[in-house]
């Protein structure tokens, strides 16, 4: 007898080639009675920074990779890609996308800054775990998007292995928000969906008075109200930050 999987909402998501942090925390992230298929945005450049570029200019077509898939909502878990494209375009593609595919359509980006906004925070610390060159478009990008960059921590560490932001561990990621302490900020972000952030922000969902927040985190959060049609929420998204929703699971990645 077949078994019918009919999940209350379906998100479909968007992440960078070798990304191997995306999946395991949004099975994470995910709340009960929701669930999430995963497309690849691929780029044979060499560079980290040409590659961003090639996935933000394929965006779009990627999305044909859901076909007639039941999703509510897309979310694009790519932040760099928005840092080198900058606000404009980033605003213009998600226009775009959103009509092709006739469901709403978030990246990483505007993901956090929906997530600050409802905060109401403008002076924001980084968590970062990017090379210069992508720290500087990063900084641009959120001064940009109106925030004043107050406090920047870098977890960012040449490594032998097969990608110097993906092969971060969360210890590594948790020292580097904890030397966010005593910063005047109003939130913190931990930059990327590539680096593991839910370990350290369960351990530290506040540093002093300023949330915690991450990438991956504001990604599923927003995702999610899309998918469900609501708007962005304080409340929510401090819940999201507690670890209320997904802290209780016991299943937070262990491999890094």
């Amino acid at each position: 007898m077949a078994v019918e999987y009919a999940p209350e909402g379906l998100l479909g998501t968007l992440t960078p080639q070798a990304n191997t942090t995306v999946e395991p925390e949004f099975a994470v992230l995910m709340p009960a009675g929701t669930a999430w298929i995963n497309a690849r945005l691929t780029s044979p450049k060499p560079t980290i920074e040409e590659r961003l570029v090639d996935y933000f200019a394929t965006m779009e077509s990627a999305l044909d990779q859901f076909a007639n898939a039941p999703i509510g909502a897309v979310a694009i878990a790519c932040t760099g890609a928005s840092y080198l494209a900058g606000p404009e375009a980033e605003d213009a593609m998600i226009a775009r996308a959103t009509a092709k595919a006739g469901v709403p359509v978030v990246t990483s980006g505007i993901a956090v800054v929906a997530a600050l906004n409802a905060l109401g925070a403008r002076k924001i610390g980084l968590v970062s775990p990017y090379t210069p060159g992508l720290n500087a478009a990063s900084g641009a990008y959120w001064r940009a998007r109106g925030f004043a960059v107050t406090a920047q921590s870098d977890a960012y560490r040449d490594s032998p292995d097969f990608h110097p932001i993906y092969s971060l561990t969360a210890a590594a990621a948790a020292a580097a928000l904890e030397a966010m302490e005593g910063q005047d900020v109003d939130a913190i972000v931990m930059l990327g969906t590539g680096m593991p952030t839910l370990a350290p922000i369960l351990a530290r969902p506040f540093i002093g008075r300023a949330p915690v927040l991450s990438c991956m985190l504001a990604t599923a959060w927003r995702g999610v109200a899309a998918m469900q049609g609501r708007k962005p929420d304080r409340d929510d998204l401090l819940t999201w930050v507690r670890g209320e929703t997904w802290g209780g699971k016991n299943r937070l990645p262990t491999l890094r």
